[in-house]
């Protein structure tokens, strides 16, 4: 009897009955093409966290691709906001977008992958003056509890619309009693979204007490508190965002029409069971659901138009910032995590997180080189009317001041 795959077979069947029966555009169809404008939107999203091992996973893995994209290039300018297109961030997922979105005096993105992670690790050691370990509930918790100043000197005036690129950060708004997303597409549109960067990244890391905000005009307040709260995994907000945003992103018509790079945390060492670690456990069970969703929403075309990078070990008790990085090349991205398979649950990938990341990248900087040749504007962001020139000199005069107690880039 001739071979039959099982699952090709049964998401066919599936997609015959969505087309038919659930919606009038039929997703095989999408599914079927390989973006009819020559193009693939790229999508960034970062999961929220305040642990070691969240900002380490996201940092190394940023890393890893900003340094690919250099040695293709040959630019050593090149950045992480060069490979995206849109950037969505929780918690201190947020805080590292917003870092590798917010456009300097130059136009240029504020950091690096890198210096981001420098700057947060050198800002968490000013606070505490103690190694990691020594550093309960998280290693950033000391910058992100009392965050205005931190991110007052890094973002200065800078707004929402200062984001070179689409961003999305999400809180969950007391005052409505529903998430809020602090969108740069929104912010363009209309005043009333329009926020302060540092406020925005403050909202998403706020933990026992609420932030209180309003918009740069003072027609929307927010009561805001942690991203993690009301969306842990911004990717499905970053996916639907692209694909309901026709001005910005015409040719968006469905899932193959996406390239989307997700970035997840790591389980820490076990703790007494209180009301922080029961939120925390329920905010990772959910973050692992939005990822099983997007990856059954992918089907066939997942294994080339998305990625799930996950660290599985604990972090080890004794990092230090003299083996930060190394321990993120040895413990994480060495690492093989599970994924999600069409209709069969999960399984333990065949490749390590470096060797995804690295044949990630490759699609990644092969998009920028389709784009180059097509006639079609795959993406068409949307400028501010009244951009805020004011915020990049604060910016820049930080970023100068903050620089110098940080090492080179190598």
């Amino acid at each position: 009897m001739a071979f039959i795959d099982a699952d090709k077979l049964s998401y066919e069947i599936f997609s015959f009955l969505e087309s038919k029966f659930l919606f009038a555009s039929s997703t095989a169809a999408s599914l079927e093409k390989s973006g009819g404008s020559g193009g693939r939107i790229r999508v960034l999203s970062i999961d929220g966290g305040d642990r070691p091992s969240d900002v380490l996973l996201a940092a190394a893995a940023l890393d890893r691709l900003e340094s690919s994209l250099r040695r293709h290039t040959g630019e050593p300018s090149a950045r992480v906001a060069d490979l995206f297109d849109v950037a969505a961030g929780s918690g201190a997922g947020g805080v590292l977008a917003a870092m590798l979105f917010t456009r300097g005096h130059d136009g240029l993105p504020l950091f690096s992958a890198a210096d981001a992670l420098r700057l947060l690790v050198s800002e968490s050691r000013r606070r505490r003056g103690r190694g990691f370990a020594s550093s309960r509930g998280g290693l950033f918790r000391g910058v992100f509890r009392r965050p205005g100043g931190f991110f007052r000197r890094v973002f200065g005036d800078a707004t929402l619309r200062d984001a070179i690129k689409p961003i999305l950060i999400p809180c969950y708004d007391l005052a409505t009693g529903a998430p809020f997303l602090f969108s740069r597409t929104d912010a363009v549109e209309a005043d009333g979204f329009d926020f302060r960067m540092w406020e925005a990244c403050a909202a998403t890391c706020a933990d026992s007490a609420p932030v209180e905000m309003q918009s740069v005009d003072g027609r929307t307040r927010v009561a805001a508190v942690g991203g993690g709260v009301a969306m842990a995994n911004p990717t499905a907000a970053a996916i639907t965002h692209v694909l309901h945003n026709k001005k910005e992103f015409p040719f968006a018509g469905g899932m193959a029409d996406l390239l989307v790079v997700s970035l997840g945390t790591a389980p820490t060492e076990p703790s007494p069971i209180g009301a922080a670690e029961l939120l925390r456990i329920a905010a990772e069970g959910v973050a692992d659901m939005v990822d099983q969703a997007v990856a059954m929403a992918f089907g066939h075309c997942r294994a080339n138009n998305y990625i799930r990078i996950q660290a599985n070990n604990l972090m080890s008790g004794n990092c230090t910032p003299a083996n930060f990085m190394r321990t993120a090349e040895d413990i994480i991205l060495s690492q093989r995590n599970v994924e999600s398979l069409l209709f069969r649950g999960k399984k333990l990938s065949e490749q390590s997180n470096a060797d995804k990341l690295d044949r990630f990248g490759i699609e990644l900087m092969m998009e920028e080189e389709r784009r180059k040749k097509s006639p079609i504007p795959v993406v068409v962001i949307k400028q501010a009317m009244t951009p805020r020139t004011s915020s990049a000199t604060t910016i820049t005069t930080t970023v100068a001041t903050t620089a110098t107690t940080m090492s080179p880039v190598h």
